[in-house]
This record gives C-alpha cells, structure tokens and sequence, in this order.
C-alpha cells in the first residue's frame, strides 16, 4: 500500500494547527524517487492528524482507545457540518481512491467509498469476487479495504507505528497468536476451529435445554410427589368437613337476631342525639367567635407596640446622629491643629530648598569628575593585566626557543660522533641527515631567540608607564566614595526641604478647614450649650412625646375592650354547657359494632367451612389423576437421561476438535515454526543497526510458578556484554523502543518474504522519543536497512528531532505556508 495524494477537509487537528479547514498533500510529487520522508513541524500543527490518515483503514491509529470496533469515533475529531477524507493509493500495481464523507449536521451519517481505477482512466466502484460493491456502507467498504490490503491488526502491527501505540511485549497471550495466525496464513485453520467451537457452543446450549428440561421433570416428579404425600387421608376429611359446615350455619343465624335488636334501640335513640350536636355545633360557633375576637384585639396591640418600638428607634437614631456629628467635627479640628504645628518647619524647608539643590548639583559635577579618573585607573589596570601577559606569553615562547636552539645543538653535534661519516653509507644514514638538517635549522632559532628579547624590551616599558599611571590614580576610588557620600546627603536634604515646601498648599487649606470647623463647632454650643456633653442631649422632642401619649391612649382602651369581649362569650358557653348537661346519656355504639362483628365472623366461619369441604372433595379426585401421572412421567425421564448422554459424548469430540485447531493447538505448533524465522530477521536488524550486543528469541512456552510449561508468548533478550538473558519487559525505555521497532519491521519483513503480502511503504509516528542522540542515528540506519531487506519503496516518519529530519530524503514541513487554498508542504530534498 503506497498513499499517493491525501485531502482533509474539517478535522480539528489541522484547523486548530495550521488554521485551514482543508489539507492537501501531493505525495506523488512531493516524495518521488525519495526512500526516507519526514513529516515535521511544530507541536499541534497536525502532523499525528496527517500521519494517521495515509492509510485507507476506518480509523486513526493513534487517537483509538481500544482495538476493534467502538474503539475510535471519527465525529470526535472533525468539526465542520460536512467533512471528508479523500485518500488516493497504490497496491500490488493497482491504484485505489477511499472517500469517507462525515456529517455532522442533525443525524451523524458516515458515508465510505472505495474506487478503483479502471483501464480507460476512470474511477469506478470496487466490486469483489463475491458480488460485494462499495456501496457506501461501511460494513463493505471494510470487506473490500481487508481483501487487498489484509486485516486492519496486522496492518497496524507490522507497517505502520502509531504515536502511543502498544508494544509487542505488552501484548496477551490469545492477541499474539491471533496476530501471528494472520501473519502465517493460519485462516482456514482458525476458521475451522471457530466453527468447530461454535458447534461445541450450540451442542452446549442444546445440552443445557436437555437438562433444564431434566430438571423440570424431576422437579415435576417431585411436586407429585409432594403432592401425594398431602392428599393422604382425602376421604376422611371429607366426611370431617361437613359436620363443621352444619354447626357454622348455627351460628350465623343466632348472631344475625342480636344484631336486627340492636338496630332497633339505635333508631328510638336518635332524636336525643340530634339535639346534642345542634347543642355542641352552637358551642364551637361561640368558641370560635371570642377567637377572632380576641385576635383581633391581640393584633391591634401588637401593632400600637411596634408603633412604640419605631418612635424609640428614631429617637435613639436621632441622639446618635447628633453625638456622632460632634465626635467627628471634635477629630476634624484636632488633625487641623497638629497639621498646623508644623507650618515653621514648612516655611523654613521653602526658603532653605533653593540654596540646597544648588548644593546638590556642585557635589553631583565632583561624583562625575572623580567617575572618570577611576574610569581611567580601571582601563589603566586592563591595559597592565594585558601587557603582563603578553609578557608571560614571550617569556614562555622565549624558553622554548632556547629549548629548541639547544636541541638543534645536540643533534649537530652528532656529526663528528656518526661511524658512518666519510664513509659510503653516509648518503644512507639518518643519524647524519637529522643533524645536518639541525645545522640548516640553528640560525631560524637564535633569530627568533634575539626578537622576543626586543619584544619582551618594548612590553616592559609599556608596562612600566602604566604602572606609574596607575600610582597616579590610586586615590581616585576613595575620592569617588567620599564625593559620592556628600552628593547624596545633598540630594537627601534638597528632597527633605522639598516636601516640606509642597506642603504650603495643605497648610492654608487645614486654616480655612479649622476655620469652617471652629463655626459649626460654635453653631452646635449655641444650641445645646458651649459646655454641654453628649449624654445631656434632649431625649424626646414635643412632638415624639405626643406620639408616645397617643399610643398609650390607644393600648389602654385595646385592653378594656379585651376584657368585655371576654366576659360576653363565657356567659354564653356556660349557658350551652348548663343544656347539654340535661340531656340523657348517648347511645353506646359500641354494642352495635361488636355485634356487626360476629355476624360477619360467622359469616366468614361459613364460607371457610363450605371451602374446606370443597378442597376436600377436590383433593380425593385429584389424587387419583396424580397416580396417573407419575407413571407417564418416569417413562419420560429415562428418555431425557439417553439423550444427555448422546449430547456429552458429542461436545467432548467437537470441544477436543476446536482446542486443536485453535490459536494453542495446529496454529500454536505453526507458530513455533516461524519463531525462528522472525527471531533471525530480527537479529539481523539489531546487528546491521545497533551491533552485536542484543539478540532475541520469541518463547511460546513459558514457564509457571510450579515450574510447568504452558502456553503463552514472551521475547527473551540475551544481552552479549553481560552474558544475561531477561524478558523485554524487564529492560530500560529506550532498549524497549528500540527492539520492538526491530521486532515489529522484522514482523513486516516476514510478511514480505514468506506470505506474499507485500507493502509499497512502512509508516512510523515519533516512535524514536526515548532514544538517545547515538541510538536514533541507529535507528534511522535501521529504517534503510528494512526498505533494503523488504525491498519496500519508501517510509514516511514523524520525528522532533532535527539530526534525525535532516538525514531523511525528503522533508515535508507543514509549518510552511502557501498561497493556495490547498497546502502543497513540499519544503526541498536532502540529499
């Protein structure tokens, strides 16, 4: 599968990163002839959203939060009213085009097609052997996406590494195998065992009917025979029965006559029971009266009361006011006389603040004067430290000329002392032609010895002077200090003086404010007194001492008002009671209820009697058709039992049929098989990348707690350097990283050289992140190495890291603006 060209149009990804709405990608154009091409950009600018659609399966790898469906909703990552993917791709020589259209608007609608370019250059709907056609569906625009490309798992397996995706460590026992069955071409195998399980699964729902069926005739066999054990003795209580249904009938009729007397003394009893509730209904209509009476009367007093309480309310509020005025104008005048206090040193600070800040701009002129001599002792002392230097530096190249110069001395000296001097091996000798070059080398080395003494000369002076320029300038930093102190005592004190003056103004406003207050102050003596304190206030002025004698008035009459309703509605109450008490004693009712009551417990007595000699009749007939039952109902029983046992010997074949061809019986032993096989090509990932180090071995047996062997999965990697071998999950991040990307390519490889399914392009998303500098220049020498074995066309990858971007072919950078509508990312090729 090799995507082509790529349109997105409403995913939230690219809006929210690049600010579009739709996205278009020319990969045809962009990564042509290009082995390596790396998707780059900032963080949120979509790449992951890019990456996760080149690829013509119904969901994005690294946005799923569970494999299978219901694992991924596209609605969650789109935001326009109608969006769409539109994906053209490339496989086994054959180009495709995938149009998957969401709608957002009212009812979510997913609409997925699948076209494929036919001869005459037209795009015409997929169609399988079968008769399947995408017709939109998603259901067949999935079948028809599986047949050429092979399952979804597999796919995400093998060739393309999502962002966050799931290493191969991390898988269960049941999805490896599952995998790994896809991988081998184990289908029809699992197929047959699925077929075999799903008849063992019908044989045992049809057994668990047969025994339910089984229970429900035990069960019968039981409640017959419950049944019958209660029936025991059925003729009897027949007879037993009706002697009690007899003396019921009795009873009934004597409880009856009581009951017809009783209703007789009720009817004579009446006309006295009517006088005494109009008698007790004219009482509770003159409670009633006095009531609201009363409460009337109770509520005009409470509203004179809190008539009382509000005139008392204003009157304290009115004192308040009044002693709070004063306090306040008392505070005013006293902060007005403390402010004035200090009107002296104000008038001083105004006169003196001229001559201060004169003062304050010599001593800043001297601060400047001094800055510039300690100014230039500071260049003085860089200059010296350099020249010191660059003493040090002609002292040292000095010592090693003469160093030199006496070497060359040595070496020239051994002419006289060679043997082979005048002799004819002395064009030959080494020993003669080094000191003879030595001799040629001595006058270069007393010239450079005699012109770093003339240098060392001239750097002394300068060193000198700018030592007595310096003894000239040492007092300068004192002085700085000195002038530096004065300056600012000037400065403090021509601020000091300054805001004294600015506090004129505030002192002729706290005169005319004493002034005002001094006034009012007078206004207030002369109304309450010029000594009068706060507690001699007035408490009550004419008019409130009205309103509290009008109150006074109105609650005194309330209360007589009171006391004559109440006596009226006594005399009359006691007149009503005087009545009442004249009147016989009520009928008891208590003797007509208890008599209701016998005649209908006999009543009920009756019924139950009539019942019960019904039951019994019933319970002798019904025994006799129980008998019967029992005997069909054995019969049956032993027919249920011989079929159970038909049914158990079925389900032990079919169950021991599907565990062979399931994932741990045929296709775990095809599994061993390959083992091997994708171990070596994993092997020969790591050792091509990353050295001889690691290597690994895929185990289908582990063992247990017990020490048994059973079946499962694991990848045990030998380490070379410490001689150790540990499980894949046992190993550091970035170790795991980079041997599952091994494993999984290795995966890809195998898919490649032995099942035929084949892939034009490998897909991976920011899969180097835990990888140091070292390991993910190893890891971009693995991905050549894996389009080199599996003789794929190209890989596209996502990575942050810029050494790793810069070693690809091609570089698409979605940071790059274009003119168009469309983006056509295309930044340059690398070479």
């Amino acid at each position: 599968m090799q995507p082509l060209s790529l349109t997105l149009k409403g995913f939230r990804g690219i809006r929210d990163g690049l600010g579009r709405d739709v996205l278009t990608l020319d990969f045809e154009r962009l990564a042509d002839g290009a082995e390596l091409v790396a998707i780059i950009g900032a963080n949120g600018r979509g790449k992951t959203t890019v990456m996760d659609n080149m690829h013509p399966y119904l969901t994005m790898p690294s946005r799923a939060g569970a494999a299978g469906p219901g694992g991924f909703s596209y609605y969650d990552h789109v935001c326009l009213p109608e969006n769409e993917k539109d994906l053209i791709w490339a496989h086994d020589g054959r180009s495709y085009r995938s149009q998957v259209v969401l709608r957002l608007n009212g009812r979510r609608k997913t609409e997925a097609f699948l076209f494929v370019l036919a001869d005459d250059g037209a795009w015409k709907p997929m169609a399988l052997d079968d008769g399947t056609v995408s017709d939109g569906k998603v259901d067949t625009y999935t079948r028809c996406v599986e047949s050429i490309c092979g399952s979804a798992d597999t796919f995400f397996t093998s060739v393309f590494s999502a962002q966050g995706k799931r290493q191969l460590s991390a898988y269960r026992n049941a999805e490896i195998k599952t995998l790994l069955a896809d991988l081998l071409g184990q289908e029809e195998i699992r197929a047959l065992g699925q077929k075999a399980a799903e008849t063992a699964r019908l044989l045992k729902t049809g057994l668990a009917a047969i025994r339910q069926e089984q229970a429900s005739l035990d069960e019968e066999a039981q409640r017959i025979e419950g049944e019958r054990r209660r029936l025991d003795g059925a003729q009897a209580r027949v007879a037993q029965s009706l002697s009690t249904r007899q003396a019921a009938h009795a009873e009934q009729e004597s409880a009856r006559t009581r009951h017809a007397q009783l209703i007789a003394e009720r009817e004579q009893a009446q006309g006295v029971e009517a006088r005494r509730r109009q008698l007790q209904g004219e009482c509770q209509a003159v409670i009633q009266a006095g009531k609201e009476a009363i409460e009337a009367l109770q509520a005009q007093d409470r509203g004179e009361q809190q008539r009382l309480e509000r005139l008392e309310q204003r009157i304290a509020q009115r004192l308040g006011q009044e002693r709070n005025r004063r306090q306040v104008l008392q505070n005013q005048r006293r902060q007005c006389i403390t402010l004035l206090a200090g009107a002296p040193a104000v008038r001083r600070g105004e006169r003196r603040l001229p001559l201060a800040e004169r003062l304050s701009s010599l001593r800043s002129a001297q601060v400047a004067t001094w800055r510039e001599q300690v100014q230039r002792l500071t260049q003085c002392e860089v200059a010296a430290r350099m020249a010191q230097q660059k003493l040090s530096g002609i002292e040292r190249e000095a010592g090693q000329a003469v160093l030199k110069a006496e070497e060359l001395a040595r070496r020239f000296g051994l002419t006289g002392e060679v043997p082979c001097a005048g002799t004819d091996l002395q064009g030959q000798c080494k020993l003669l032609g080094d000191a003879r070059e030595a001799q040629a080398l001595m006058p270069s080395a007393e010239g450079t010895i005699q012109r770093l003494g003339r240098e060392k000369s001239t750097v002394q002076k300068e060193l000198d002077a700018l030592r007595e320029q310096h003894e000239a300038l040492a007092a300068a930093p004192q002085a700085l200090a000195r002038a530096e102190h004065r300056a600012e005592c000037a400065r403090a004190r021509a601020s000091r003086f300054a805001l004294l003056a600015a506090q004129v103004g505030e002192m002729e406003r706290a005169r005319a404010t004493l002034a005002g207050i001094d006034h009012e102050l007078t206004e207030l003596g002369t109304v309450l007194g010029p000594d009068a304190a706060a507690d001699q206030l007035p408490m009550e002025t004419p008019e409130e001492a009205a309103e509290r004698q009008q109150i006074g008035v109105a609650r005194q009459a309330i209360a007589q008002q009171h006391e004559q309703q109440a006596k009226h509605y006594r005399a009359t109450l006691d007149r009503l009671k005087q009545a009442l008490a004249a009147l016989p004693a009520p009928y008891d009712e208590q003797r007509l209820t208890d008599a209701q009551t016998r005649v209908e417990q006999a009543t009920q007595s009756v019924t139950a009697a009539e019942q019960a000699h019904l039951n019994a009749v019933r319970d002798a007939e019904i025994l006799g058709t129980l008998m019967q039952q029992a005997t069909a109902l054995a019969t049956r029983r032993a027919r249920v039992s011989s079929r159970i046992a038909q049914v158990e010997a079925e389900l032990g074949n079919w169950n021991l049929f599907a565990k062979c061809m399931s994932n741990d019986g045929l296709i775990a032993l095809a599994i061993d098989d390959a083992g091997p096989a994708l171990s070596a090509l994993a092997n020969d990932l790591l050792l091509a990348c990353y050295g001889p180090r690691f290597t690994v071995s895929i185990q289908t047996l582990v063992e247990t707690g017990k020490g048994e062997q059973k079946e499962g999965f694991d990848i045990l990697v030998h380490d070379g350097e410490s001689g150790e071998s540990k499980s894949v999950g046992l190993m550091s991040g970035g170790e795991r990283v980079w041997i599952n990307e091994c494993l999984i390519r290795a995966v890809a490889l195998y898919l490649a050289q032995h099942t035929g399914r084949r892939y034009g392009a490998l897909f991976s998303d920011e899969a180097d992140g835990p990888l140091d500098p070292e390991r993910k220049r190893m890891f971009m020498a693995m991905k050549r190495e894996v389009l080199r074995l599996g003789g794929y066309q190209r890989e596209f990858f996502v990575s942050q890291t810029p050494e790793l971007t810069a070693m690809a072919d091609v570089v698409i950078d979605l940071d790059v603006q274009v003119e168009s509508h469309k983006v056509y990312a295309r930044v340059g090729l690398i070479v």
